[in-house]
């Protein structure tokens, strides 16, 4: 999720992310809180009392155990089978489907062959949302005309590479070990080993050198993640040619690095990197940066992320060879043109992040044993996430979930997508709107999207016959913005102006992976912008950016009714 959780692999440059209380307010009954696609569990909150994970080899150092814990509201298993359901991987996806599962009464296990939390908690989403808070710190105290704009005074700003690191790496273990205790608190038995399909309802698992074991299960969800792409002719020796999992150690801070691909990965560690003293370059294989963002956000976001920092790039370029520092020699990374691909440059550098996106973790799944073959590594799937055959027919009881599908590469898009299925699997009709989950990238300032961008939509409209409508407010008339001295920012709606249906919404600013939301639950629920736009923001507060977008669009139809379902009482 990293945060870095958003593009389909094998499209250059894109990634993998890879995350208001009123004292009024009386909580009477458990509520679900997730955070980041994690439940409020992995927080170390109780009270939940009713009934992308990598699949990684696991180095062993004892025999393979089960772990359960007595649940009473967890259910009980039919009679011809061990489990109502087995999970393969405890990523984000993973465990959102177990929690959820045992929610609804099912008998629930989860397989997993490293560690619970999967890339998210461990490698994604978690760590690097901690190095990101330690730059966005650093960028505020080291610009002197903020500071002074705000009438404060502050020495030169420092840092402790260590302790940064050791801040990282103390969130995800805290993180990892609370889904594991919540887990267990709510009965859902944990296999520790590799999962494998070996038939259909049936799974082995275990860990190299030590007997398998075998259950059944009335349906299996597949959650097995993903892991790092790195494109042929690159050597990565976790040291000064690098991955996401290596980056997020932070075992040092280079003076320059070049950072291969622009997607959501490599802009987030540009941020980290620059704010704490790296110049970086970035190496692009299409001829923008930032491609997979709306066209008029990406311009924008170049304008304030990269242009004034110590950033230089190249676009429309392949890294066809990249050979680690050794010797005493400077990391060498080979240049072509992509469209030509005749020689371009030949770069020096002290170090290269590997920011290519992410490949599924689907192999020695078994997939074969149920007559399934992968595409491109990813496991097909149906719109309600069924498995599918090599002769398209649906694998009876058999689901994939998160990056292993590749339909969303996102922690909170696998988590949603596993409670979709256990809402199929209890009787539900749930289909999943994808365009109706938000993705984020969390720079400074963030940037955020849910649905369609504006070249997107327009293409769209054009097969369908409909207009498009635009419209985009400035955080620079935002007082609560103003007043933190943020006003660098904008919020875009792309919208139908026959029938006020939201296509899309893009923000580039202050806290916009906070304010998408309001979007992406319109969406969701289908909400009009004529039904919307009596939705009352406390002022003042950045959500009014999204008030007058809303209010600023013009919409032809009528509003539904807005009134009050009963008699207002005076106060």
């Amino acid at each position: 999720m990293h945060s870095i959780c958003f593009q389909a692999t094998g499209v250059p440059g894109s990634n993998y992310i890879f995350d208001s209380c009123s004292p009024a307010l009386a909580i009477s009954k458990p509520i679900n809180l997730r955070f980041c696609g994690l439940r409020k569990e992995a927080f170390g909150f109780s009270g939940l009392t009713h009934s992308s994970s990598g699949r990684v080899h696991f180095s062993s150092r004892g025999h393979s155990k089960k772990v359960s814990a007595s649940a009473e509201s967890n259910g009980s298993p039919p009679k011809s089978f061990d489990y109502d359901l087995i999970i393969i991987g405890a990523g984000v996806g993973g465990h959102g489907a177990a929690l959820h599962a045992v929610e609804k009464g099912l008998k629930t296990a989860i397989i997993e062959g490293d560690v619970v939390g999967g890339t998210c908690v461990n490698r994604g989403c978690v760590p690097s949302k901690a190095l990101l808070a330690v730059s966005g710190k650093m960028r505020e105290l080291q610009s002197e005309h903020h500071m002074k704009a705000l009438g404060l005074q502050v020495s030169a700003a420092g840092y402790d590479r260590q302790g940064v690191a050791d801040h990282a790496n103390n969130l995800a273990s805290k993180i990892q070990s609370n889904l594991t205790n919540s887990m267990k608190a709510l009965g859902v038995d944990i296999l520790t080993g590799v999962g494998t399909i070996v038939g259909p309802q049936k799974v082995k698992y275990g860990k190299v050198g030590f007997p398998d074991n075998i259950v059944t299960a009335k349906n299996i969800i597949i959650a097995t993640g993903s892991v790092p792409f790195v494109p042929k002719g690159i050597e990565v020796d976790g040291k000064t040619v690098i991955t996401s999992d290596h980056a997020l150690k932070l075992e040092s801070v280079p003076d320059w690095i070049a950072i291969v691909g622009s997607g959501y990965i490599g802009l987030e560690f540009s941020d980290v990197y620059t704010a704490l003293g790296s110049e970086v370059t970035f190496i692009e294989a299409l001829d923008q940066l930032m491609p997979g963002f709306d066209p008029e956000i990406g311009k924008l976001a170049q304008r304030v992320l990269i242009n004034p920092r110590k950033i230089d790039y190249h676009t429309g370029v392949f890294a066809t060879k990249i050979t680690p520092a050794k010797d005493g020699k400077p990391v060498i990374i080979e240049l072509i043109d992509a469209k030509t691909k005749e020689p371009k440059d030949t770069l020096e550098v002290d170090a290269a992040l590997i920011a290519t996106g992410r490949a599924p973790f689907t192999n020695g799944l078994g997939l074969e044993n149920v007559n399934v073959v992968t595409q491109r590594g990813f496991v097909p799937v149906d719109e309600r996430l069924r498995v599918i055959d090599t002769n398209g027919n649906l694998v009876p009881h058999l689901y994939c979930i998160g990056d292993a599908n590749g339909k969303m590469m996102l922690a909170h898009a696998a988590s949603a997508q596993g409670i979709s299925v256990v809402e199929q699997v209890t009787g539900q009709g749930h289909v999943l709107n994808h365009l109706s989950i938000p993705a984020a990238c969390f720079t400074h300032p963030e940037i955020s999207m849910v649905g369609l961008t504006e070249p997107q939509a327009r293409e769209k409209a054009q097969k369908e016959g409909f207009e498009v409508g635009v419209a985009k407010t400035s955080f620079k008339a935002n007082t609560k913005a103003l007043a933190e001295n943020e006003g660098e920012g904008l919020a875009k709606l792309i919208y139908r102006p026959d029938n006020g249906e939201i296509l899309g919404v893009h923000i580039f600013g202050l806290h916009a992976a906070d304010l998408i939301h309001e979007a992406s639950n319109a969406i969701a629920l289908g909400t009009r912008i004529q039904d919307i736009k009596f939705a009352v923001h406390a002022h003042p507060t950045l959500s009014e950016v999204l008030d007058e977008l809303f209010k600023s669009a013009k919409v032809k139809a009528a509003a539904s009714s807005h009134g009050p379902v009963s008699e207002p009482v005076a106060v």
